[in-house]
């Protein structure tokens, strides 16, 4: 058990880390397109959108294995 919980322990930063991505690209990538229909520029903020988010995403990734 203990082992077990060494291992969430040590899995934490990389979890949050994909949280970050996985939310950031579903954040600004759902506000692109939400700004999309309203300016009526499809596609050009859902891709903005989606590019920033991954790039939060993946500097989030990058910090958690730099610690």
């Amino acid at each position: 058990m203990r082992a077990f919980q060494d291992n969430v322990q040590r899995a934490g930063p990389a979890a949050t880390a994909s949280y970050t991505l996985i939310g950031g690209i579903l954040l600004l990538g759902g506000l692109g397109y939400a700004a999309d229909e309203w300016l009526e520029t499809s596609p050009w903020c859902f891709l903005t959108g989606l590019f920033l988010g991954m790039a939060a995403g993946f500097y989030a990734i990058v910090m958690s294995t730099r610690r």
